[in-house]
């Protein structure tokens, strides 16, 4: 266990990931107070009836007033309209930090919203995301040996990115750095692709006239391999916006591996389609190997 502290942490978007922070570091005993910040009444209100917050306002500015600690998570679209919120209300002393899946575009919105603060934002990203959403998914075992990718500021001070590395071990999570241009490529590839994939195949099913017949034979394969199409379609939305140079060279190199694909069918070359096949799913065992 780390030896984080915290007095006040304030949490911008009680959902999923925010409302998981809270709860894996109320559990811990880590923090006294923690303040959440949401647009969606219903959904504060229920943070506030779980106890995953002490305390519950849509008013960024006065909510940051003596913290510790902010932590955005929030859609990352939404997220130039949080830090110009910041500005001019966090104290000079406060870290703050985000759970978004993109990076660059996070960094760029600090360094020209909060060109002050440099020193104490530490961006972060949390691999432990679900299909669900809102507070009640929350869950305080949700980052337990699972991965969270800081990408800390040249301006950093060491001392602050300890701190939040701190927090997410005491979270459960294991830690890695790695700059944000190389974060974003990294995770187009083996996150935002397969969203995509998934969200585009169940797409092409429900828009074909027999989508109705097709979705009743969808068995077990189908369900597994669309599983985070169900996942939120706001912040999806947002990381394909975001991440989009990235995100369209992995679309070509996925386009260009179907064309050969479809070659190798078309000409019935069976030798070669199950090479592909056996080596793709070697791939995937040793993966799960190494991840076991």
């Amino acid at each position: 266990m780390s030896d984080f502290n915290c007095d006040r942490l304030v949490v911008v978007g009680v959902g999923l990931i925010g409302g998981s922070v809270a709860a894996a570091l109320r559990r811990a005993g880590k923090v006294r107070r923690i303040v959440g910040v949401g647009r969606g009444r219903a959904n504060i209100e229920r943070a506030l009836e779980l106890r995953v917050i002490d305390e519950a306002t849509d008013d960024i500015s006065a909510a940051v007033q003596g913290a510790d600690i902010v932590l955005l998570a929030v859609p990352v679209q939404q997220n130039d309209r949080v830090l110009a919120k910041l500005a001019g209300s966090v104290a000079a002393d406060t870290l703050v930090t985000d759970a978004g899946s993109t990076k660059m575009d996070f960094v760029a919105a600090v360094r020209r919203l909060l060109p002050s603060h440099l020193a104490h934002v530490v961006p972060a990203h949390p691999i432990a995301g679900a299909e669900l959403t809102g507070v009640d998914a929350a869950n305080p075992g949700l980052f337990v040996d699972k991965n969270v990718v800081l990408t800390p500021l040249s301006e950093n001070h060491a001392q602050g990115v300890d701190r939040i590395e701190s927090m997410w071990k005491t979270c459960g999570a294991r830690v890695s750095r790695m700059s944000p241009v190389r974060h974003d490529r990294v995770f187009s590839a083996v996150s935002h692709l397969p969203h995509m994939l998934a969200y585009t195949l169940v797409h092409m099913i429900a828009t074909r006239p027999d989508a109705q017949e097709l979705f009743s034979f969808a068995a077990g394969g189908f369900r597994d391999f669309t599983r985070i199409a169900s996942s939120s379609p706001e912040m999806w939305r947002d990381i394909a916006s975001t991440n989009r140079e990235a995100l369209l060279a992995d679309i070509a190199t996925y386009q260009q591996q179907l064309a050969q694909l479809a070659e190798l069918i078309r000409n019935a070359d069976a030798e070669q389609l199950g090479k592909l096949f056996e080596s793709a799913r070697n791939a995937r065992n040793a993966w799960l190997r190494q991840d076991a």
